[in-house]
């Protein structure tokens, strides 16, 4: 399970010192800083960084050894069936990637400088001191290592985005019922076609065997 990587520091932050703090200025001042993101190979239903995929495989075999599929249908169903018993089993990732983000977040806030603005509630407003690239970059590279010390494996889930999420799990099986209902349809046609041709193939030899009547 992932949460044997999650951080103690990390276990005890509530959401509201993640996520606000009374000292900083509206969101027009401070700027979100991301990690560079890697979606690529990585979905909500599938294996997220510090999960273990050697469990995954384990799990998809029993299930092979259990329903013995036959086909590459049969093949794909009890495919779906262990990335849905897996991720049922580590719901928690979730959790732990939320408090990943909010901690990622916070570590940003803290380490790296913004401009000054004037008017800084508003929605608008002047540049009155700006930050130097090269400090704010240094800052950021800075910020960057430490959260990589302090989360540890959990990092990995702030490199993925907000894939490691519940919204993005809900969407990612709404498009995968979408498919299977279009897989579904596909296959009752075909074994309607099938059907069709099979009473076919059994009428054809009783007509033959009738034959043309002659007139008297």
């Amino acid at each position: 399970m992932i949460t044997s990587i999650l951080p103690r520091s990390l276990g005890t932050i509530s959401n509201d010192s993640c996520i606000s703090d009374p000292g900083l200025p509206m969101p027009v001042q401070v700027k979100k800083h991301h990690p560079a993101l890697k979606h690529a190979g990585y979905a909500a239903t599938g294996i997220l960084p510090g999960e273990n995929p050697a469990e995954f495989e384990k799990l998809h075999r029993d299930l092979i050894a259990e329903f013995t599929p036959d086909g590459a249908l049969e093949n794909d169903i009890i495919a779906n069936m262990a990335h849905l018993v897996s991720r049922k089993k580590n719901l928690e990732t979730f959790r732990i990637a939320e408090l990943a983000r909010a901690r990622y977040a916070q570590i940003m806030r803290e380490r790296v400088p913004e401009d000054k603005i004037d008017y800084p509630d508003l929605m608008f407003g002047t540049v009155i001191e700006k930050v130097d690239p090269a400090v704010r970059e240094a800052a950021m590279r800075a910020a960057v290592d430490q959260a990589r010390k302090e989360l540890g494996d959990a990092y990995g889930l702030v490199e993925i985005g907000e894939i490691a999420s519940v919204d993005q799990l809900m969407k990612g099986l709404e498009v995968q019922d979408r498919l299977d209902a279009m897989i579904d349809k596909c296959l009752k046609r075909l074994l309607f076609l099938r059907g069709l041709k099979s009473i076919s193939r059994k009428s054809a030899p009783q007509a033959r065997l009738a034959g043309p009547s002659r007139a008297a």
